[in-house]
């Protein structure tokens, strides 16, 4: 979904809110502020986010054993049902104060403004950054299993990582491939149990703990990766044709501090217990969400769970404001 461009509905130039982002936060903040009959829009780069791309899903209540795209898809259309415009496709590169309201433009050029904003923008795939890596990016070299997993049929492939992330890719992986190797750089895992023991009962799946990939190799594409025990400092090379890197995430601290936002010492959003943020006007949810009254949990459960909250906030702020 992220391939396309969209716009649905008619766009205005003026709304009561904007939410940025459309993953599980964004689309619970969109729906409940509809349902507080708030004059809302989504702009997004994406449509559902880390959870789209989600190979299986299994942890949101009365929905079990479901693909995260389909779960998006479910999200979308409950949004869509209460009339909610969406522009998806452009990322928004900049927020800035403009009088009583805040206003934004997108990479497309498109200019938007509103009395509150809601940021649940998500965080950012972090990189291996060892030689190889930026040189193999579309050609063995991967972020997503769920968008690339179908090119590496019956091959052998890598992933990196060792939370749920890396264990959901590579349980994906093991349908498509012919063998998966699991490399995490330490003894243990942050992954879920389940995960954990279904990856290590599989038997298309080599768990290889303590070791890390120093280089990707290759000519035209990945052919080889060089890794080495943290333990023992043993080097070797494993033959692969792709490299899956799920390392975890960060924030685009850049885009951040260019709006005037408090962060905290991770870069993530501060936000107080109702998702405000210094900004009056400005609320954030989702992974992007941090500071000392946030307990960093990332589920599709919490997300939404702060998008509502957000939602709430927001729609008060903007009463507050419009009755000034």
């Amino acid at each position: 979904m992220s391939r396309f461009k969209l716009v649905f509905e008619k766009i205005k130039n003026k709304y009561d809110c904007i939410v940025v982002g459309a993953g599980p936060a964004g689309l619970t903040a969109a729906l409940y502020l509809a349902r507080f009959n708030i004059d809302t829009v989504i702009v997004s780069k994406d449509i559902g986010g880390k959870m789209a791309i989600a190979p299986l899903v299994d942890d949101y209540p009365g929905i079990a054993d479901v693909p995260g795209a389909k779960l998006a898809e479910l999200f979308t259309t409950h949004v869509k049902k209460h009339g909610v415009p969406m522009i998806v496709g452009e990322a928004v590169i900049k927020v800035k104060r403009e009088g009583d309201m805040w206003c934004i433009e997108t990479e497309g050029g498109r200019k938007l403004c509103a009395y509150a904003i809601i940021l649940a923008i998500g965080v950012e795939k972090r990189r291996l950054s060892v030689p190889g890596e930026d040189k193999f990016i579309g050609r063995g070299v991967s972020y997503c299993a769920v968008c690339d997993g179908m090119f590496f049929k019956d091959k052998v492939v890598a992933v990196v990582g060792g939370g749920d992330s890396a264990f959901s890719s590579a349980l994906h992986l093991s349908t498509i491939a012919r063998k998966v190797y699991l490399i995490h750089r330490r003894e243990t895992f942050k992954a879920m149990p389940h995960y954990i023991e279904k990856a290590k009962k599989n038997p298309k799946i080599e768990i290889i703990t303590n070791t890390v990939i120093t280089e990707i190799l290759g000519d035209k594409k990945v052919s080889k990766v060089k890794v080495k025990n943290m333990v023992t400092n043993e080097e070797k090379i494993l033959n692969v044709d792709g490299v899956f890197i799920e390392i975890g995430s960060e924030p685009p601290i850049k885009f951040l501090k260019s709006i005037g936002l408090e962060l905290d010492e991770n870069g993530y959003i501060a936000v107080n217990p109702d998702m405000s943020t210094n900004l009056p006007g400005i609320f954030a949810c989702g992974d992007i969400a941090g500071g000392r009254c946030r307990y960093r949990f990332e589920q599709i459960i919490t997300a939404a769970a702060e998008g509502a909250i957000a939602a709430k906030s927001a729609y008060e702020y903007i009463i507050r404001v419009k009755i000034k």
